[in-house]
């Protein structure tokens, strides 16, 4: 063990890493590697995978290797345990030959606690005689699932995994792993020979998380809509399928005044690494990334991930959601899902150079996704069933809950499209079908004579955006398919023969009408109350960003959200009340803890100063005295005085109708100008002062304001 602390788990959770108690199996796991014998951990993001192997590295006699197949993560990782005091380093192709020689050295000189390397690195001559001469605690194998050929991160290097127990027998291995189904749990026991194993299984559920899925009309536009009204400023991911849709989406979100870059395979290495390094060390950037972006990725104050395209399984849209909220405050996981991702998805398998039993894997993932998509019932169950977890009661915390789906009786719409289908010869996409249920006589119509076909103009009874719904709904459920040799052509399959011919019932899923979203409060980025509460966060948040930049780590290695908020709540005044919140460990308090105290003292000094000139306005106004009457008595503008106000006004303490003398009408028209704000603008003042050319006074505006967060609060 390389650092000086007591050996005890519990106590290094605490005097290192700053937790006063274990969450979940992590104590179990912790035990049964110490006690020399192999695990493969099933935990969820955010889970606390990685104190599973670190404790036991520190306690153990040697060093502990950890195998991580990104080098993002293993340099985010060593970062935040350098920053803890733990003795750490990594081994990968970033290093110039005299860096990774000093390492070798050190690791020689039993001078690390932990070993973070890649697994190309060790079937290298060089790491078998580099091992062969250290003492090694234990091997940790990160992302595991990496191991599975039918898995979405497939990683060829990690099948020779297997070798660690053939040449160290006696020496414990910890595989772990956020994303597993049942085939890909076995498939991991098989290839690394975990046979032994003990299985720690602790669940895939992210309660903080909120799941959504939208119908795809207008995606750009709908994702803005979700940005503006519960994301502006926070960090978040946007996945697409194509290298050419990340690059016009974040031209054109950066165009909305949006902060966010692109980042695929067919940019330079150099450029990625750029990019990527931006988003780890900045706060409020949004990344438009394809799949080659996130694993490995640690940031744990991403507040949303949103999809503008269907993933390819419900492992990948897992895994993927999976990066918001690693901090376990409120995320959001939003997608936009239409006809033409059931289409685009279908013809690259279909395309696909796989064998045939991989395409049929594949299908069936496929198909899964599909299947949770155009669930009806709680979004969350149906998740986490996938991987065979169960929830007792719906979550309350997903689309399905928050707003039931209503489900229809769609026997008939789907007997009239399958009829105009069958009758228009199978040779026909979605748009021109849809022309003829319609009745739209089009030239292409008049050319085939389409419009004297029995089905032409039998689907008026639904619109077309209805009509899209319906083909969607076929297409996933396989009733029919799509010919991609004939440009998306429809054709019917078996299955919707029953359907045909009146003997089986379907029901199909009533797609919510797209309304203009409303505005919430942002679901976990900055803390709720007064004005002086929110200038403190951010004063927090500026000291946080000054250090980290000062030592080139992102801000979150110095303390993550979670932590900084405990800060804010707690406001300790000493190192003592310090070292009592979360997330805080000896090495932490003795860096930081002077540096947040100063910046929690200069408020408190503020506070105390403006709270007496507040104190005395508001003690004059309760005896009586009018705004005008005040402002003269102490010699100061009607504006300050109202800006004094605003305060009690915020926290219900004074009544609007006292404070400012205009009739009703006029302060419900000033409420509603403020409500109609874009949320960029949720707090700005100008706007409305404009709206109404300057009739109200700014210190008017801000009264009405405050009494408003009162009443929305």
């Amino acid at each position: 063990m390389a650092i000086s602390t007591p050996t005890a788990p519990s106590k290094i959770l605490k005097t290192v890493f700053g937790y006063d108690c274990f969450r979940g199996q992590q104590q179990a796991v912790i035990e049964h590697l110490l006690a020399g014998r192999d695990a493969l951990v099933l935990m969820p993001t955010g889970g606390g995978k990685s104190l599973c192997y670190q404790i036991p590295a520190i306690i153990r006699n040697g060093v502990g290797i950890v195998i991580s197949p990104l080098i993002a993560l293993m340099q985010d990782q060593v970062s935040a345990l350098l920053q803890l005091g733990v003795k750490a380093a990594f081994l990968n192709s970033t290093l110039s030959l005299e860096q990774a020689r000093l390492i070798e050295q050190q690791l020689v000189n039993g001078e690390l606690d932990l070993l973070y390397i890649a697994p190309e690195r060790l079937t290298a001559a060089r790491t078998s005689a580099l091992f062969a001469r250290i003492k090694i605690a234990l091997f940790a194998i990160d992302e595991a699932h990496c191991v599975s050929q039918w898995g979405h991160d497939f990683r060829a290097d990690y099948l020779q995994l297997s070798l660690l127990h053939e040449q160290f027998p006696d020496i414990p291995r910890i595989a772990l792993t956020a994303t597993a189904d049942e085939k890909t749990q076995q498939e991991i026991i098989l290839r690394l020979g975990l046979e032994n194993a003990a299985l720690f299984r602790s669940g895939f559920d992210r309660p903080n998380i909120r799941y959504r899925i939208v119908q795809k009309q207008q995606a750009r536009q709908q994702l803005m809509a979700f940005i503006e009204a519960e994301h502006v400023g926070d960090s978040g991911i946007v996945y697409c399928l194509s290298r050419k849709k990340v690059d016009e989406t974040a031209a054109w979100l950066s165009e909305k005044g949006i902060n966010a870059l692109p980042y695929h395979a067919g940019m330079s290495n150099d450029l990625r690494y750029r990019h990527q390094h931006r988003f780890l060390m900045e706060e409020g950037l949004v990344m438009v990334a394809t799949i080659a972006f996130g694993m490995g990725i640690d940031k744990p104050n991403v507040r949303f991930v949103a999809h503008l395209d269907l993933p390819k399984s419900v492992e990948a849209y897992y895994q993927e959601t999976g990066r918001a909220g690693r901090d376990g405050l409120p995320a959001n996981a939003w997608m936009a899902y239409g006809l033409q991702d059931v289409i685009t998805l279908r013809k690259m398998l279909a395309d696909s150079q796989a064998d045939e039993v991989h395409k049929r894997v594949e299908y069936h993932k496929l198909d899964a996704m599909l299947a949770l998509c155009e669930q009806v019932h709680c979004r969350r169950q149906a998740l986490l069933n996938y991987f065979g977890d169960q929830l007792e009661q719906p979550c309350g915390n997903c689309d399905t809950c928050l707003e039931p789906v209503q489900t229809w009786d769609g026997t008939l719409a789907a007997q009239q499209a399958l009829s105009c289908v069958y009758r228009t010869g199978q040779r026909f996409g979605v748009a021109y079908l849809i022309d003829i249920l319609l009745g739209k006589t089009t030239e292409r119509v008049k050319k085939f004579g389409h419009e004297t076909l029995s089905t032409f103009g039998i689907g008026k009874a639904l619109d077309e955006q209805q009509w899209y719904s319906v083909f969607r709904q076929l297409v996933a459920r396989g009733l029919v398919a799509v010919d991609f040799d004939r440009f998306g052509a429809l054709q019917l399959t078996e299955v919707c023969r029953p359907i045909l011919r009146g003997e089986q019932q379907l029901m199909l899923r009533k797609d919510a009408k797209q309304e203009k979203t409303k505005r919430i409060k942002p679901s976990g980025k900055s803390p709720s109350g007064t004005q002086n509460t929110a200038s403190l966060w951010e004063a927090l948040r500026a000291k946080r960003k000054e250090i980290a930049q000062d030592q080139d780590v992102p801000p979150y290695i110095i303390f993550n959200d979670a932590t900084l908020m405990a800060i804010l709540e707690t406001k300790p005044q000493n190192r003592q009340q310090m070292a009592m919140i979360s997330g805080v460990g000896t090495r932490k308090l003795e860096l930081y803890a002077d540096k947040f105290l100063a910046v929690i003292r200069a408020f408190s000094d503020a506070d105390n100063e403006v709270s007496d000139t507040v104190s005395e306005s508001v003690n004059l106004f309760r005896l009586g005295f009018t705004v005008k009457q005040i402002a003269q008595k102490r010699a100061l503008k009607e504006t300050t005085i109202y800006d004094h106000l605003a305060q009690p006004l915020e926290q219900g303490q004074l009544v609007l109708a006292d404070v400012v003398e205009l009739p009703e009408q006029d302060l419900l028209r000033i409420e509603q100008a403020l409500l109609d704000l874009p949320a960029a603008q949720r707090n700005a003042l100008k706007p409305v002062y404009d709206v109404f050319d300057g009739v109200y006074s700014y210190g008017v505006l801000r009264c009405v304001r405050a009494a408003l967060q009162h009443k929305t609060a």
